[in-house]
């Protein structure tokens, strides 16, 4: 299938398309009742990443349902922590928790990042699968978790609300923070190139909390790890394009797409589409970003934002999305609707 039959390959080229392409974060999820029994079938989450089979199913379900411009890969950003020696595990209701790299020792007992493949093989056969699988008018886009997000649940050893402990660690080890991002960033890079010699014709760089790093830290750790990633990919792989998400970068999305290499910036949901458009959309192809929440309560405030979405960007390249993933207790009969207004229009 070559380019001009990908919509959202011509969006990351550039290209100003009559109808954005469509695809969703977290589109694979516990919103859709398919999902929920594949996953049961697997057994636990964990199970389901590693299992090519399933997991190749459950990134096609919502393709079947709705007939999206792309599919992601099924997976999770801990996977590469687990590669990398860190323990995983999943508490049920409340989330991942991993061992904590607070001190060298514990940094020194990680693997090199050369060794991640053979844990993450699993995943490359899902990919091979899907670039099989897939309509082939369909994308398929691989991912990564960016490396200061990945580093933030790699020192806490879970989510938290405000990154706490990662930027005590910044603050109070530097050489050691800084060594766990490099390690994070090299295994990255490996990892996304192995995605795509799998088939990936995209690979998004999820930076979930970015928006928590202010100033010259958010370009140090934020900015910079994106950019060494996008340029050892596109050495590797000429012509590969890659989405960069910072989420809640606010003005830091500004310019970000000249400082990083990314071909498309995601944006979430709190930066204003209009303004967006003005300043961020000039340096080339955005992603996003209607709120979430809409796919929760529907009605004509999904239609009045969508359209007003689109409408704002539609001087330019852009693939629309959600400014985040989309909830467990979304309405599948939302989605639909978003994706009819969409391309109603």
């Amino acid at each position: 299938m070559t380019q001009a039959n990908k919509t959202i390959l011509r969006a990351l080229a550039g290209e100003t398309l009559p109808v954005p392409p469509i695809w969703m974060m977290r589109q694979a999820g516990r919103y859709l009742p398919e999902y929920r029994a594949t996953r049961a079938q697997a057994g636990d989450f964990l199970s389901l990443c590693y299992n090519p089979e399933l997991a190749a199913e459950v990134t096609l379900q919502p393709i079947r349902r709705y007939g999206f411009d792309a599919a992601i890969l099924f997976a999770d950003i801990l996977l590469v922590p687990q590669a990398l020696g860190a323990d995983l595990w999943f508490v049920t209701g409340e989330g991942p928790r991993l061992s904590t790299i607070t001190e060298q020792r514990q940094f020194d007992a990680l693997k090199p990042a050369s060794d991640i493949h053979d844990t993450l093989a699993p995943i490359y056969e899902t990919v091979r699968l899907l670039s099989r699988e897939l309509p082939s008018e369909t994308t398929l886009i691989g991912f990564a978790g960016a490396p200061w997000t990945v580093a933030t649940y790699m020192i806490a050893g879970r989510g938290t609300p405000d990154q706490g402990p990662a930027h005590a660690l910044k603050d109070e080890n530097r050489a050691l923070f800084e060594a766990l991002l490099d390690r994070i960033t090299e295994a990255t890079i490996l990892y996304l190139s192995a995605q795509i010699e799998a088939g990936a014709e995209v690979v998004k760089l999820f930076d979930s909390w970015a928006g928590s790093l202010k100033g010259a830290d958010f370009d140090r750790y934020a900015l910079a790890p994106a950019k060494r990633i996008i340029a050892a990919l596109k050495e590797k792989h000429p012509g590969i394009p890659v989405i960069a998400f910072p989420r809640e970068a606010g003005e830091k999305y500004v310019g970000f797409h000249q400082a990083t290499g990314a071909d498309c910036v995601a944006l979430d949901n709190s930066v204003d589409a209009a303004w967006a458009a003005a300043h961020v959309q000039v340096d080339g192809c955005v992603q996003g970003n209607l709120a979430s929440s809409h796919m929760v309560t529907g009605g004509q405030a999904l239609v009045a934002e969508t359209r007003a979405i689109v409408e704002a960007f539609r001087g330019g390249p852009h693939i629309f999305n959600l400014g985040h993933g989309i909830t467990p207790n979304a309405d599948p009969e939302n989605v639909a609707l978003m994706i009819e207004t969409v391309r109603g229009m």
